[in-house]
């Protein structure tokens, strides 16, 4: 049995390497209430040149996960030979879906049209928010067949 104890962050590995390491650091930092139970720290694939290879790796850090954390920047919706996949598999398991934007980020709508995800700006106090709520709220989104980007109202 696979406990999923994880949270994976998917992200567009060229330009928005930066906020994937603020994740890590704010995680690090004791002063700061965030944690990462990070599934990049997994397994890596030997052999990454082969799509597939990658892929399998993407799906096995994917399955130890609870929860998907989604990096959006200006470029992620033009990603869809891995960012893409990552959210259709994370969604073909059921797992709640956060959308923290950056300044300047392009939702990926498209990506979202039959699953539920929450967007959040990309801002400590609003992704804690997030990964405290959505997970249940997602469920009860799911169970009903409500789709699409939500967001908090206040």
């Amino acid at each position: 049995m696979v406990y999923r104890t994880k949270m994976y962050v998917a992200f567009d590995g060229d330009k928005d390497m930066k906020y994937y390491n603020t994740l890590k650091m704010w995680s690090d930092n004791n002063r700061i209430d965030f944690s990462l139970n990070n599934a990049h720290d997994l397994k890596q694939a030997r052999d990454t040149s082969l799509p597939e290879s990658i892929k399998r790796s993407l799906r096995d850090r994917i399955q130890a996960s609870k929860i998907m954390t989604l990096i959006v920047g200006e470029e992620t919706h033009h990603h869809t030979k891995f960012v893409k996949y990552e959210v259709e598999y994370a969604q073909s398991l059921g797992m709640p879906i956060i959308l923290a934007v950056i300044d300047g980020g392009i939702l990926p709508n498209s990506w979202f049209t039959n699953y539920p995800a929450i967007r959040v700006p990309f801002r400590l106090e609003r992704i804690n928010l997030a990964v405290a709520n959505w997970p249940e709220k997602s469920k009860e989104h799911v169970r009903k067949g409500d789709v699409g980007i939500w967001h908090y109202t206040s």
